[in-house]
């Protein structure tokens, strides 16, 4: 049997959402689903994930989402689809770049959808809408400080003696991360006593402890970022491991979770293994197990919103068919029916293409199509690092709700694009 053979046994068909029956059997009593994108900019992934999101929530009783975004701008989501308002508004209002990744049509669909499933619960019992990211360290900063001066007066110290030394180096944490890098002289020991202080006087409150949290994870970050290698990437994804297990402990015990697939899929079937790093995909299987299911996305061509360069306008931009020998032309050789197709990888033996290595691109938000034969491919052994893989031979472009805003904000993503 050919390997092209191989592929066509293994493909299910997906046609609606009612086709996903066989992955929701494989979910079973899992806690945690992280589903994956191969690029932030592309409608069919985002369309797919949310169809499958749904039936999560309905059949299986997942009790929140955690996203690829900032957690002050999801919390404003979050108090729309958890009360009685439009989500319209709280995702049109995000502002760090890139702006596509959360303020898109796409979202604001599923999101008026969980609010009206939302609404027929009890407040104890609705599905709420969460950020994992590390960034937003202004806001956050901003957010402890405000719910100090209000409930932890006694607190106020620490809180201000943090917020002094960052502004010390300007608003740009960036700046600080390159100041570091040159002298000695860091925020650390500041943001040690205000975490330390938040956890103490307020561990119950999510919100306050989270933003403390994210004040701590991003001073790690951007020292380690100036130092380049891999130890900025991994802060970034322990911080979104932590968040998770976090939401599961106080939030419900089931979680799902909306990421590229580099954070999603596990690094160790990958070349970032080698290279030092770690991912949210691996993180979760170390700490739970068979608890947590791992799903992919892939595409052979279409179209993608993404930017030429840090913080500018993004664009619609062609998505040229895969290189030959990837993991997309293969699929793309199957000729599945319908041009779409669900895998769900077998335990113990199975079809020898699985375990095999192959480029598997990946595109972040920024974006070169004239270079896909040099980059944008993740040497790859897809049945070890995703649980089930869906495959859409042909996609198009998401539908941003405006173009980017112009400001002085860290991007999100900075620097590895995913």
């Amino acid at each position: 049997m050919t390997t092209i053979d191989e592929v066509r046994r293994s493909a299910l068909p997906l046609i609606t959402a009612d086709d996903l029956d066989p992955l929701l059997e494989r979910v079973g009593d899992a806690r945690f689903v992280l589903i994956g994108e191969a690029s932030h900019g592309t409608h069919d992934f985002y369309v797919w994930r949310s169809d499958l999101t749904r039936r999560l929530i309905e059949e299986k009783g997942f009790t929140f989402v955690g996203v690829e975004g900032d957690w002050p701008d999801c919390e404003r989501v979050n108090q729309a689809v958890t009360g009685d308002t439009d989500p319209f508004q709280a995702l049109y209002s995000f502002e760090r770049w890139p702006t596509f990744m959360w303020a898109n049509e796409e979202v604001v669909d599923f999101c008026r959808w969980l609010r009206l499933w939302n609404a027929k619960l009890p407040p104890a019992e609705r599905c709420g809408f969460y950020g994992l990211d590390v960034y937003s360290l202004w806001d956050s900063l901003r957010a402890v400080r405000r719910y100090a001066a209000a409930h932890l007066p006694e607190q106020m110290e620490a809180v201000t003696d943090a917020l002094h030394c960052f502004e010390s180096y300007g608003h740009d944490p960036q700046q600080y991360g390159l100041a570091t890098r040159l002298v000695p002289d860091t925020c650390e020991d500041e943001v040690v006593n205000l975490l330390a202080a938040v956890r103490r006087t307020a561990p119950e409150d999510l919100g306050v402890r989270q933003n403390a949290e994210i004040v701590a994870g991003a001073e790690r970050y951007y020292r380690a970022m100036v130092r380049g290698g891999p130890d900025s990437w991994n802060v970034r994804d322990v911080h979104m491991a932590d968040t998770l297990d976090r939401l599961a402990s106080m939030r419900g015990p089931k979680g799902i979770v909306w990421a590229h697939n580099t954070h999603v899929g596990d690094a160790r079937a990958t070349d970032m293994a080698a290279a030092g790093m770690t991912n949210l995909g691996q993180l979760a299987r170390e700490r739970h197990g068979d608890a947590a299911v791992l799903v992919g996305f892939g595409s052979h061509r279409g179209s993608v919103v993404a930017a030429k360069r840090w913080a500018t306008q993004h664009h619609v931009m062609p998505v040229p068919p895969a290189r030959p020998a990837s993991l997309e032309a293969l699929l793309h050789e199957a000729d599945l029916p319908g041009g779409r197709a669900l895998f769900v990888v077998p335990p113990g033996d199975r079809p020898m293409w699985y375990d095999e290595p192959m480029g598997h691109r990946a595109i972040g938000v920024v974006y070169h199509p004239e270079r896909e034969r040099w980059g944008n491919y993740v040497p790859t052994v897809v049945g070890r690092r995703y649980d089930a893989f869906i495959w859409l031979e042909h996609t198009k472009a998401l539908h941003p709700l405006h173009g980017e805003p112009w400001g002085d904000v860290e991007p999100e993503t900075y620097p590895s694009a995913v």
